[in-house]
């Protein structure tokens, strides 16, 4: 008979526990089970960015809208720039020089070139031609200009030997080859930027 009495009671004990409920604890600290899931889950969503506190710049980034951090030139990039510029303050007179002998008046064609150009001439390009021994032969008597034995309308500097024969020479493959032997680091990256292909 006990058990049937305790089974009977056990409704009104639960009318008289949430009536205690309701009168000592506050209706905002109530949470029905229902709502234990959802309210963990609302927990785990990101603020409203129209009422949180969040740092107004980091609310700011966005996918489309990077942060612009400064960038900072490579410095492989600065070493070869200042290089670049190192090797064309070196080769611009001589460059300038063998320029002007072909393609202005100063000389006619067939004329020899005074002593002062023609020992720059010799020290800064023909000494570094890849066949320089060659183009020299029996010795070296004078540097020429004049026109091109196959393109007549081009002009080209001739090396005059002592044997009376002559020979044409590429002021431009001087260069190169003057850029490979002091600048070997950078030489070949100059050289692509800077000189034609097959001159």
């Amino acid at each position: 008979m006990a058990a049937p009495l305790l089974l009977r009671g056990l409704p009104f004990c639960r009318i008289r526990f949430c009536k205690y409920q309701r009168l000592h604890y506050p209706s905002s600290l109530l949470v029905s089970p229902s709502r234990l899931f959802s309210t963990a889950s609302e927990s785990a969503q990101p603020f409203d960015e129209a009422g949180s506190d969040r740092d107004p710049t980091t609310a700011a980034l966005t996918a489309k809208d990077p942060p612009k951090y400064p960038i900072w030139p490579d410095p492989d990039y600065r070493k070869w720039k200042d290089q670049e510029t190192q090797i064309l303050k070196d080769i611009e007179p001589v460059i300038f020089l063998a320029k002007e002998i072909i393609h202005s008046d100063r000389y006619m064609d067939g004329e020899r070139l005074t002593a002062e150009d023609e020992k720059i001439v010799v020290d800064k390009l023909l000494a570094y031609h890849p066949h320089s021994e060659d183009k020299i032969g029996s010795g070296l008597d004078s540097i020429m200009v004049d026109r091109h034995p196959q393109f007549k309308r081009s002009r080209c500097l001739f090396v005059v030997r002592t044997d009376g024969g002559w020979i044409d020479f590429s002021y431009q493959k001087c260069l190169r080859q003057y850029i490979r032997d002091k600048y070997p680091s950078y030489a070949e990256k100059f050289i692509k930027e800077h000189f034609k292909r097959g001159s």
